[in-house]
């Protein structure tokens, strides 16, 4: 990706630069201090991309499979599996046309290889975008189901939620075409890095709100039935444990990845900073690591659907 690294990972692969031996290497440099740099070997790259191919192929066959599972929730999470799956694959797709080129069984000219860079470049990008859209339009349903229980259904109707779906995947590949088009102007990565954070504070108000109110209910409930205080301080350390997790993979898996986009506006020829960009694939792992986690913690914790992947 043209903004990313230091050079495009598929262009890079023409130069037939050797990879690190070692998985942690200290990279020499003369005007600081030493970097420590992550190399993460393509194999991993391919391994975590197929497992997260999986697994997000898994939870879209079984919404679709299961007519119990047509719902708006249901539709946002496997769109979020869907964005997941592009990120999945647009990275296996890259590593591996990178290592045919590397090996010589793909011979290519420059010219192609850049024109396959750029529709994996936006790729990746749009299904980043979309993905970072649905984790939000995920967390606003379920506060809806929450807050607004009694008018949900006549909120998050199945037209308006096909309307915000097909709103965030023209927004996704309209927002990465500018951004593979223009990725060298600042507003662009200040404009992506503020989109990071709103979402982030986003979800943080949304399922904080959402955890305060399971505890006053639950307060509630141990009031009537008379339960002893240590039950629901035991419910309220759950939930706080549950969303540190929520919230703690998304900032961990995410967070490096958009620090990267705000040091290259804020310091791009500082040495420190240069260390950190160094460790440009390690952030794009992370990534595909979320893409693994987000199935775990928003589709397989249902029984229904869990129900209907031991069918599928």
């Amino acid at each position: 990706m043209p903004v990313l690294g230091s050079q495009r990972r598929l262009l890079g692969s023409l130069n037939c630069t050797p990879p690190a031996t070692f998985p942690l290497t200290l990279a020499p440099n003369r005007t600081g201090p030493q970097c420590l740099e992550v190399s993460i070997p393509d194999g991993l790259f391919l391994s975590l991309g197929l497992v997260s191919l999986v697994e997000n192929v898994l939870v879209v066959a079984a919404i679709a499979k299961n007519r119990n599972l047509h719902s708006p929730m249901y539709y946002f999470i496997c769109c979020l599996a869907m964005s997941d799956l592009l990120v999945s694959v647009s990275n296996v797709l890259e590593t591996a046309v990178m290592l045919l080129l590397e090996g010589g069984a793909l011979a290519a000219r420059a010219a192609v290889v850049q024109q396959l860079d750029n529709v994996i470049d936006v790729l990746i990008c749009g299904s980043m975008v979309s993905s970072l859209c649905f984790l939000g339009a995920i967390a606003v349903d379920r506060y809806i189901s929450i807050f607004y229980a009694l008018r949900y259904h006549s909120v998050v109707t199945l037209p308006r939620a096909w309307r915000i779906i097909a709103a965030i995947w023209v927004a996704s590949i309209l927002t990465s075409l500018l951004f593979i088009t223009y990725y060298n102007h600042t507003v662009v990565l200040l404009c992506l890095v503020g989109f990071f954070i709103a979402m982030l504070a986003l979800m943080a108000v949304l399922y904080v709100h959402m955890l305060a109110r399971a505890c006053q209910h639950a307060r509630g409930i141990a009031r009537l039935q008379k339960r002893q205080r240590p039950i629901h301080q035991g419910f309220g350390l759950k939930g706080a444990a549950t969303l540190t997790i929520l919230l703690g993979v998304f900032f961990l898996c995410w967070g490096p990845f958009f620090l990267h986009l705000s040091l290259i506006v804020l310091c791009p020829q500082h040495p420190t900073c240069g260390c950190i960009f160094k460790n440009f694939n390690l952030f794009l792992a992370l990534i595909i690591c979320n893409a693994i986690v987000d199935p775990l913690i928003y589709a397989f914790r249902s029984q229904e659907l869990r129900k209907t992947l031991q069918e599928v």
